[in-house]
């Protein structure tokens, strides 16, 4: 989910001895080895500024072709946006930029999502279509700021300035976890300047030797609106075809069962 990862990422002990640059830190998150495919089911909930909630379930499906990784997303439930699908074709190198394409059954039709349509709010959550994936370490510059304790565990802070003058963000300040190099939070400005939202990591655990995120909150500061997201089952090496990441598969809704 560029700088916001939906991966299971591996602790690397041997990290913490090291003199490392905000470059450096970032690339070792970005390349972290995360199994050759992964398959989770999550819920979704929506809280509005009135405390109003909706609640969703979803499936994700991932798989790596080298250094590049290919995404599908399918809603479970409710009723009125089940077989809404979502497929990314994220990429290593920064000068090709993601393919991305949204299903909706309502409309029984694939829309790709291009240009500015990927800064757009996804499905009404508080991530937008590029935050979805894994961003490319070198489309930003970054700074290593400081280290800092954050809920007990010693983190890298670091500074990261888009390359591109059209990016929705002018930075985004992350906390990474020197245990483990996972994201423990993360803080968006506009372009502005201003802080637009803040992405926290409440649960992270180790699983099968790779560390896992359980939980997600997106809380967008000047909506006053949030978006957690919880794991309820996770796997990965399950040997996923080739197949359902196809945009011609996106139509078919049987692949979810």
């Amino acid at each position: 989910m560029g700088c916001v990862s939906l991966v299971l990422i591996k602790a690397d002990d041997k990290l913490k001895d090291q003199v490392l640059t905000g470059h450096d830190i970032m690339q070792k998150v970005y390349q972290l080895p995360d199994g050759e495919d992964r398959t989770s089911t999550w819920q979704m909930t929506l809280i509005d500024k009135g405390g109003r909630k909706r609640v969703r379930e979803l499936i994700f499906y991932s798989k790596d072709y080298g250094p590049d990784t290919h995404t599908l997303i399918y809603f479970l439930d409710p009723p009125d946006i089940k077989g809404t699908g979502f497929l990314s074709y994220e990429y290593d190198d920064p000068q090709k930029t993601e393919d991305q394409w949204l299903y909706l059954p309502a409309l029984k039709k694939v829309r790709r999502i291009s240009g500015a349509s990927k800064n757009d709010d996804f499905m009404g959550t508080d991530f937008t279509y590029n935050d979805m994936g894994k961003r490319p370490v070198d489309e930003d510059t970054h700074q290593l700021l400081r280290e800092e304790d954050l809920d007990g565990q010693r983190c890298w802070v670091i500074e990261s300035i888009p390359r591109s003058k059209n990016d929705l963000y002018s930075r985004r300040i992350s906390w990474i976890r020197q245990d483990s190099l996972c994201e423990s939070r993360v803080e968006y400005y506009d372009r502005r300047g201003s802080l637009l939202k803040t992405l926290t990591v409440p649960d992270q655990r180790i699983q099968d030797g790779f560390w896992t995120t359980f939980k997600m909150v997106m809380d967008n500061t000047q909506k006053n609106h949030k978006t957690i997201l919880e794991v309820k089952k996770i796997a990965y090496n399950q040997g996923i075809k080739d197949s359902l990441f196809r945009v011609s598969t996106l139509e078919r809704e049987s692949v979810i069962h």
